[in-house]
């Protein structure tokens, strides 16, 4: 009996190990700094819109986040976007406001997002390997005094 559960054990330790594995597969790449561009562009009005479930499945297939990760991410967004709204008002706007590169491996874009009484910023940084171009970090904060320095 209790090598039994042990390899019953096994066997869920290692569906699980597969389950993580598959969930970090990229599934696809970006070729060009220009891809990104429009990409981070297209997802950013996503974001305006309050089109969080959609925002999330764009990103997904070039972020390599687990997919309880992604989940976690995608409701504490819709939760704080209403939090938001609420104190900052309606969403006025949008505005890229800088594209950085590190040599010709890291890129990161950031956008102002405005209500009519504050602002947020959205930072994505993309990451080139072998294959091409992946998001390697999505975040939205309200730290625009960052961008004073």
């Amino acid at each position: 009996m209790k090598e039994l559960r042990e390899n019953i054990k096994k066997i869920v330790f290692l569906i699980l190990l597969l389950g993580f594995t598959s969930s970090h597969a990229q599934k696809k790449f970006f070729q060009s700094p220009k891809e990104i561009s429009e990409f981070s562009k297209k997802a950013t009005n996503l974001f305006k819109e309050g089109k969080f479930p959609v925002f999330f499945k764009e990103l997904k297939p070039y972020w390599p986040l687990p997919d309880n990760e992604m989940t976690s991410l995608e409701d504490k967004t819709v939760q704080f976007m209403e939090l938001l709204q609420s104190r900052f008002g309606k969403v006025e706007g949008v505005s890229k406001i800088k594209e950085e590169k590190i040599s010709d491996f890291a890129i990161r874009e950031t956008y102002i997002l405005r209500f009519e009484n504050q602002a947020i910023r959205l930072i994505y940084v993309f990451y080139k390997n072998k294959n091409g171009w992946i998001l390697n970090t999505f975040k939205w904060d309200d730290e625009l005094s960052q961008e004073f320095k």
